[in-house]
């Protein structure tokens, strides 16, 4: 609905202001602008989508670590889970209390988690839930679980992090060739 009434706006204008002067490239112009009003809607989008993807993945760490404290404390698995949603901000803690309003409502825990590893984009929670089912099945402790994929998960992130350190240097060779290199030469054959 978005999408269509702002390319119906923008196109609008365009219209007026073809009225005012026609010309190939007024004209040009403005097909250009009314593609982009019809593709920034799914552009802002996908943006939300994965800086949603991107918190979730950066908490999911940190509250694994949570509930496992306080599976060890002796709290269930799913009162872990409201503690941990009550006391959590942003994307996961929302997704965390969405899925124990599923099951207060009568949904039975395994479509619960299913269907919130289908609402996430993130993989790596995704495989924590499917981790939690089979253990459900299985009649393994959760705590053990949740230990195993805390563990995971941080050397995940840290192996993520040390993957954005080494391509740096990549991404800073060409503006530093482009802004230093011409000043250097500048300054070496310039007094020459």
């Amino acid at each position: 609905m978005t999408k269509l009434l702002l390319t119906a706006v923008v196109a609008g204008l365009m219209a007026l202001v073809l009225l005012g002067g026609f010309s190939g490239r007024i004209l040009l112009f403005a097909v250009a602008v009314v593609a982009l009003a019809w593709f920034v809607p799914d552009l802002l989008l996908l943006s939300r989508g994965q800086k949603r993807r991107e918190e979730i993945q950066k908490a999911l760490p940190d509250t694994l670590d949570q509930m496992t404290i306080a599976v060890e404390a002796g709290l269930g698995f799913e009162a872990a889970m409201a503690h941990v949603a009550r006391n959590g901000r942003g994307a996961l803690a929302e997704e965390l209390i969405r899925t124990l309003q599923d099951i207060q409502v009568g949904q039975p825990r395994r479509e619960a988690y299913r269907a919130l590893a289908e609402r996430s984009p993130e993989p790596d929670l995704r495989r924590f839930l499917r981790a939690v089912i089979q253990a459900e099945q299985h009649g393994v402790s959760v705590a053990r679980v949740l230990t195993t994929q805390a563990q995971e998960m941080r050397v995940k992130r840290r192996q993520r992090a040390e993957e954005k350190a080494m391509k740096i240097p990549v991404k800073v060779v060409f503006p530093l060739i482009l802004t230093i290199l011409p000043v250097l030469i500048i300054v070496v054959i310039g007094p020459g």
